[in-house]
């Protein structure tokens, strides 16, 4: 069974925590047909041998299976510290959802449970967790930790955005990257969902999006940005032919148009504006995933491993 059918199947469950777990128990069954065969993210006990260390603790029936070389991490060796971040602007309250849609079928509920499953599976591996949220506000801060109250603090943390919309609220990421900077002081893994809209599109305002990015990456923490979207509006602009009224979520500015007039002159926009986040992520060393709200897990929880591999 697929993530997307077990996600279909289990859609009823309104409870955060076990939505998360469910998910995250699918993709750890069927993890020996992925490139981490032997790889258990119950104990996260390998890390990749590097050349001149000691050969003591290879694991030699892993590298039999997988003809590369890793090393046996013992417990007090693997604790990871992960820092989540969620953007809470207006814009991430995107697509409206209708009566019969899942909670994670808009951008701000698919961050949430990708950060829930990604927060059980830190959770798994014995792994700290924080959490900080804005939108125009500092919403939100909590610091690294790893005891159930906290994880049952950031859960209802987690259920209060999907419960809370967001009127007019604009994205400023440029002030509260930076503040989130200054909070996390040990290093740690830097984990951001933003759909990346800013109020001002200005070269120079990008430039300063990306400075603070890159404060983000000092104490030597690691970044990955997920760049969450909705890939059949916001990407491809896909509407039909009657005429339509677009509304800013954020400002409430407002536009008359038929979409298929502006369809080629929006894409093209769109991919060279994906294109510069990319070159800027790559120049900056911060890894850049873009998400669409329709697409599984797997890409998030195969991020998440992939980085920790690198990052230990």
């Amino acid at each position: 069974m697929n993530l997307d059918t077990q996600i279909e199947k289990i859609a009823s469950f309104k409870h955060l925590a076990l939505l998360a777990n469910q998910i995250v128990e699918g993709f750890l069954s069927g993890m020996h047909k992925s490139p981490f065969h032997g790889f258990s993210a119950e104990f996260a006990e390998h890390k990749t041998y590097n050349q001149g260390e000691s050969t003591r603790h290879i694991d030699w029936k892993l590298f039999a299976k997988t003809d590369r070389l890793y090393t046996k991490r013992y417990e007090e060796e693997t604790n990871l510290r992960c820092h989540l971040i969620i953007d809470n602007s207006s814009s991430m309250h995107y697509p409206q959802l209708q009566a019969q849609q899942n909670f994670y079928e808009n951008k701000i509920g698919f961050s949430v449970l990708a950060s829930a499953v990604l927060m059980n599976l830190l959770k798994k591996q014995r792994d700290a967790v924080g959490l900080s949220v804005y939108s125009d506000t500092y919403e939100y801060y909590a610091p690294e930790k790893g005891s159930e109250r906290h994880h049952s603090m950031l859960l209802n943390q987690f259920e209060e955005l999907l419960t809370t919309s967001k009127k007019s609220k604009q994205t400023d990421s440029i002030s509260f990257l930076h503040q989130i900077a200054e909070n996390i002081h040990r290093r740690s893994m830097i984990v951001l969902f933003t759909d990346m809209f800013q109020k001002n599109t200005s070269k120079e305002d990008q430039d300063k999006l990306f400075k603070a990015l890159q404060h983000l990456k000092h104490n030597k923490h690691k970044v990955v940005l997920f760049h969450v979207y909705d890939e059949k509006t916001e990407f491809l602009f896909d509407f039909d032919s009657t005429p339509r009224k677009f509304i800013d979520t954020e400002t409430g500015e407002e536009i008359n148009l038929f979409a298929e007039n502006a369809k080629e002159a929006y894409e093209k926009a769109m991919h060279e504006y994906f294109y510069t986040i990319q070159q800027n992520c790559t120049a900056y060393q911060i890894k850049y995933v873009p998400v669409s709200v329709g697409e599984n897990f797997e890409k998030i929880i195969t991020t998440y491993l992939v980085e920790k591999q690198k990052f230990g």
